[in-house]
C-alpha cells in the first residue's frame, strides 16, 4: 500500500487509514473479530488506526488497545477528545482541564504510553483556542503526544489556530480531518486550499457518504437511516434526491470503468492532492476485504472529469448530511442578542 507524509510530522502513513468507530457498540460488539479486523488492516499494509474516546463511550479505544499489543512499533495511533463523553459541562471540549483528563483516560483504554496524534473532535465555542494549544502542547513536552491536530474545523478556525500558536509559542495543529467524498464536495472550496496552504496532513472520513456510495442496491435501507442521521436518508429532501440521482449516474459510471462504486467512491478522495489518507471504517470483515481490493485504484482524468460532470467541483448535494454543524450557525439561539 502506499504512504504519504502526515502533514509535517515526518510520520509515513498509508493512504488507507482505518478508522474504528464501528468498533465496539456503536457497531460490531464482537471484540474479537474486531480485532482480527485491525490484524487483517495492518497485515495489508494500513499504519494509520483511527478512533476517539467518544467512539462506543470509550470502548472503540479498548479494542485498538488489545489489536496493537505485540505491534505499537508498526502503528501510526491517532484519536481524538472533545465531544461529550457523559452529560456533564465539563467532561467534553477543549478546556485544559478536560483535555488532561481525558489523554490519560485514552492512554488507558488503549493501553499504551503515548499517542501519536491527539485530534480536537470538534471546535469548541467556549474555549480560547489559546488555552487549548497550551494544553495539548505540555502533553507533546511530556511525550504523552506526538502530533495534535483538529477534526471538522473551518477555514476560519483553521487559521486562527495556526496564527494562536505561532504568536504564543505553542505547538500547532499538524492534521485536519474533514468530511469529503464524491457527493459532498464543500471542503474542496476553502478547508482543503487552507490545509495546504499551512502544510498540514488531511485525513478524510466518509468517502461512502454513511452508504450511500456503498453499492448497495438501496442506500437509504441500512442501520444509519436513523436517528440523528436520518436526514440524509429522507427522500422528501430535495438535497437527498439529487444524492439518489447522483448515486444512479455514479452506479453506471463505476460499471463503465469495471470498478466497484465504493472502489471509485474512495479512489476519488485519495485523488486530490491536499489529501493524505482516507479513513475506511468498516463494521464487518467482508466490508473492509471489499475495501481494500480497491487501494490501488487509480482513476484517469477522464474519470474524474465525468465525475465533475455529475457533481460540480465544491458542492455539497445535501446539506443536512453535517447533522453536528462545525461552527455556531447564527440559528443557534444561544447568539440571539440579550
Amino acid at each position: 500500500m502506499k504512504r504519504r507524509i502526515l502533514g509535517g510530522t515526518g510520520l509515513s502513513v498509508s493512504e488507507y487509514a482505518l478508522g474504528a468507530m464501528m468498533f465496539g457498540a456503536m457497531g460490531n460488539t464482537d471484540h474479537d473479530e474486531s480485532v482480527r479486523m485491525i490484524h487483517t488492516a495492518l497485515d495489508a499494509g494500513v499504519n494509520l488506526i483511527d478512533t476517539a474516546d467518544v467512539y462506543s463511550g470509550g470502548e472503540s479505544e479498548v479494542i485498538v488497545g488489545k489489536a496493537i499489543k505485540g505491534r505499537r512499533d508498526d502503528v501510526v495511533l491517532a484519536t481524538k477528545f472533545g465531544l461529550p463523553m457523559v452529560d456533564h459541562p465539563d467532561r467534553r471540549g477543549g478546556s485544559a482541564r478536560w483535555i488532561h483528563r481525558a489523554v490519560e483516560d485514552s492512554l488507558r483504554r488503549l493501553d499504551t504510553d503515548h499517542i501519536d496524534l491527539y485530534q480536537m473532535h470538534r471546535p469548541d465555542p467556549d474555549t480560547d483556542i489559546d488555552e487549548t494549544l497550551a494544553a495539548l502542547s505540555d502533553l507533546i513536552r511530556a511525550g504523552k503526544v506526538r502530533a495534535i491536530g483538529g477534526s471538522f474545523f473551518s477555514p476560519e478556525e483553521i487559521v486562527e489556530a495556526q496564527w494562536v500558536a505561532e504568536r504564543r509559542g505553542h505547538r500547532r495543529f499538524r492534521t485536519e480531518q474533514p468530511p469529503y467524498s464524491i457527493l459532498t464536495r464543500g471542503v474542496e472550496n476553502r478547508v482543503l486550499p487552507t490545509a495546504q496552504r499551512y502544510g498540514m496532513g488531511v485525513l478524510t472520513f466518509g468517502p461512502l457518504n454513511s452508504g450511500w456510495l456503498s453499492g448497495r442496491a438501496d442506500p437509504t435501507a441500512g442501520h444509519r437511516n436513523a436517528g440523528l442521521g436520518a436526514q440524509m436518508f429522507d427522500l422528501s429532501r430535495s438535497g437527498v434526491r439529487a444524492k439518489a440521482e447522483a448515486v444512479r449516474k455514479l452506479t453506471a459510471l463505476a460499471a463503465e470503468a469495471g470498478l466497484p462504486l465504493p472502489h471509485l467512491a474512495t479512489a476519488f478522495v485519495r485523488a486530490h492532492p491536499a489529501v493524505t489518507a482516507v479513513l475506511i471504517g468498516p463494521r464487518r470483515p467482508e466490508h473492509l476485504a471489499d475495501l481494500l481490493a480497491g487501494a490501488d485504484v487509480v482513476l484517469g482524468d477522464d474519470i474524474l472529469d465525468r465525475i465533475d460532470d455529475i457533481v460540480p467541483p465544491g458542492a455539497d448535494l445535501h446539506h443536512g448530511d453535517f447533522y453536528i454543524s462545525p461552527t455556531p450557525a447564527i440559528t443557534d439561539k444561544r447568539l440571539r442578542r440579550r
